[in-house]
């Protein structure tokens, strides 16, 4: 798959009756930082951490997961996950390499991989169950492609259609499952490139920011063969590259030195012409119309447009405002398991078929409650105590990675004595 945001579900197949679309992405994702460095969540107003950048992170999150949901093509125009959590990622790169590179980086791989090595130890013998078998065509590369749900330099293989467990999951549901493992691989090509990104930012700051983009309209012009796993993860790396470097900017200080009216000036221009460039593209499904996802260079102007924004209007927040106070737990649980829900929310997605179906055959609900049943509302609902379950049975990994005391369900506690404000 290429890497728009295979979180949008979207550019190669639909989630059949789950209303998931396919179309490289993308929560997940975002992503959306794999593991923020601070994400610590235990004091609700911890010192230090920017609940600003955890607020975007959080809803990140929770849009990749609707997208999946409902296919919605104005979503990603509303709010670029993809784009905001590459950029949160390459922020707290920054922050991290003061330290020497080497040993950031280790530390980083060391918080994304055990996350998708328990995904793997789940869904790779599911799929061996359920027919999936070497390419006839390339068998000795098939079993060589396995490393890479080791170290996923290329996105790691999976079965495009394989037996439906007795006929209650479509025959697509390992490419359904499997989609945000895009943003996996190309999180690590980012992680191990930031240490030249961030020398190039610093020598010449504006041009390395344009770079990605310069090469985005390239890579799409029509010149260059794009099939093959290194285009991959090149058209990723030229869509989002540009809001990696924006949050390295960012965390450099880089877009405060801006007069203040310059980003507010420039950053509409940028999003207007992003949006027309999308509706320049052919429409690859009337039925949806354009699709931001589906657009490699349309995404990449908008993501840069939006990210810049969001950036310059960065407060600095290390306590809640107090309308947010409410949310503090939710955000906090979402952060601190950022990957689990990424990787397992498309499992609970497409697992919500085989629980809808069987209500069908209830003369009561078929007569009087039809309407729920076939409503796309109610997947996603049944999708929230799954999620919840996911990130009990597998959430513990991030701790593990992150070298902290395991937790099963890190929803923070409000501090003994502590009233809610009325």
């Amino acid at each position: 798959m290429s890497g728009v945001e295979r979180g949008a579900f979207g550019t190669r197949n639909s989630y059949d009756t789950v209303a998931l679309r396919v179309t490289d992405p993308a929560v997940l994702a975002a992503h959306f930082d794999p593991q923020p460095e601070e994400a610590a969540p235990a004091p609700a107003h911890k010192p230090g951490r920017d609940r600003y950048l955890d607020l975007l992170r959080a809803l990140a999150l929770v849009r990749v997961v609707i997208y999946h949901n409902f296919g919605w093509t104005w979503l990603p125009i509303v709010f670029p996950s993809m784009g905001v959590m590459f950029a949160l990622a390459g922020s707290l790169m920054v922050r991290s390499l003061n330290r020497p590179a080497l040993g950031v980086i280790r530390g980083r791989l060391r918080r994304l991989l055990p996350p998708m090595w328990l995904f793997g130890a789940v869904v790779v013998p599911l799929m061996l169950l359920e027919g999936w078998r070497p390419d006839a065509l390339h068998v000795n590369w098939w079993w060589g492609d396995l490393a890479y749900w080791i170290l996923p330099f290329s996105e790691p293989p999976f079965g495009a259609s394989l037996h439906t467990f007795g006929g209650h999951l479509p025959s697509s549901w390992a490419e359904q499952i499997c989609v945000p493992l895009w943003y996996l691989r190309a999180y690590l090509w980012y992680v191990l490139l930031s240490p030249l990104m961030l020398k190039a930012m610093r020598k010449l700051p504006w041009v390395t920011l344009l770079v990605p983009l310069a090469l985005a309209f390239f890579i799409n012009s029509g010149l260059v063969d794009q099939s093959g796993r290194l285009m991959e993860a090149v058209t990723d790396f030229t869509t989002f590259g540009s809001c990696w470097l924006l949050g390295m900017a960012h965390q450099e200080g880089l877009l405060r030195r801006i007069p203040q009216y310059i980003v507010p000036s420039i950053a509409p221009l940028v999003l207007m012409f992003g949006y027309w460039w999308l509706m320049q593209s052919p429409v690859e499904n009337p039925r949806f119309g354009h699709d931001l996802e589906a657009v490699p260079v349309a995404q990449a102007i908008w993501s840069f447009g939006a990210v810049l924004l969001l950036l310059h209007l960065s407060p600095s927040w290390e306590r809640w405002p107090k309308p947010l106070e409410r949310f503090n737990g939710v955000i906090t649980l979402l952060n601190s398991r950022a990957v689990t829900v990424y990787l397992w929310h498309a499992v609970a997605l497409v697992v919500t078929e085989p629980l809808i179906d069987p209500l069908w055959s209830n003369s009561f609900l078929y007569h009087h409650a039809q309407w729920l049943l076939s409503s796309q509302w109610t997947p996603l609902v049944l999708a929230v105590p799954l999620i919840c379950l996911a990130i009990l049975l597998f959430g513990w990994i991030e701790d593990v990675a992150a070298k902290r005391r395991p937790r099963l369900f890190p929803y923070p506690r409000r501090s003994k004595g502590r009233r809610r404000s009325r």
